[in-house]
């Protein structure tokens, strides 16, 4: 069931909303009811869903935590 929320937000704010939902193609009551559902949902940040095609990307290469990628980025230049 739908409810009507009043909320009091800053001009600026709500033109540039309006203008994303637009782009987005959804209704600024739509754009908002996401977000508050993304913020309350019950999945934990940790269990975040990726997607199939973002796994295929994924090369399986283990990188070491303490890998220092500006030193071999600075070996790299010198050569």
């Amino acid at each position: 069931m739908d409810t009507k929320l009043t909320l009091k937000l800053n001009q600026e704010v709500i033109e540039k909303a309006k203008l994303y939902a637009s782009e987005k193609k959804l209704s600024l009551s739509r754009l908002i009811e996401n977000y508050l559902n993304s913020l309350t949902s019950d999945k934990s940040k940790n269990e975040l869903e990726i997607s199939p095609f973002v796994k295929s990307l994924t090369s399986g290469v283990k990188i070491p935590a303490d890998y220092d990628y500006k030193k071999d980025r600075v070996d790299y230049l010198k050569k």
